[in-house]
């Protein structure tokens, strides 16, 4: 796994200060994997926790939703709807975090698939996407400030 790589150019830092960061990097990764897990448990009100209270939420360059409780509103109506048709049950899987931390705010790019199973009972990835965040430090605790989700497959129409 190796180190954050807020931690790998500096030789000169504290034990105690980067046993901060990797706690920091930590509880942000796990920021991320409980983003796919609430939504797959279809536990908005615990979906709606991870955003802090001022956050914006954005899928594919739409319209941004602002405020925890709004974000928490529109996924919910988004999964019940299921405007793509997707069967169920639907998974999040994560991968290659890109975490920076500084002090109370952080950065984080990740990769995202959600797969469903397909006609023949079998795994389909219905979506491949990139995240793009901005993380803040409400109440001692790691949440979105901002979360921008880009549709990378299917591919957008425009890069067809």
């Amino acid at each position: 796994m190796g180190l954050p790589p807020s931690l790998r150019d500096e030789t000169q830092t504290s034990t105690e200060s980067r046993l901060r960061c990797l706690e920091d990097w930590e509880e942000i990764r796990q920021l991320l994997v409980n983003y796919g897990r609430t939504l797959d448990q279809k536990d908005f009100a615990g979906f709606s926790k991870l955003f802090s209270e001022n956050a914006e939420y954005g899928v594919g360059g739409a319209n941004v939703t602002k405020g925890a409780a709004a974000i928490g509103r529109q996924l919910e109506e988004v999964m019940r709807k299921n405007p793509s048709g997707l069967r169920s049950p639907g998974f999040h899987l994560f991968v290659n975090e890109l975490i920076q931390v500084k002090g109370d705010e952080a950065t984080a790019v990740s990769k995202g698939f959600y797969v469903v199973p397909n006609e023949a009972n079998t795994p389909f990835i219905a979506m491949l996407a990139t995240y793009n965040d901005v993380l803040i430090r409400e109440n001692g605790r790691w949440k979105f400030k901002r979360r921008l989700v880009h549709g990378d497959l299917p591919a957008p129409p425009e890069s067809r």
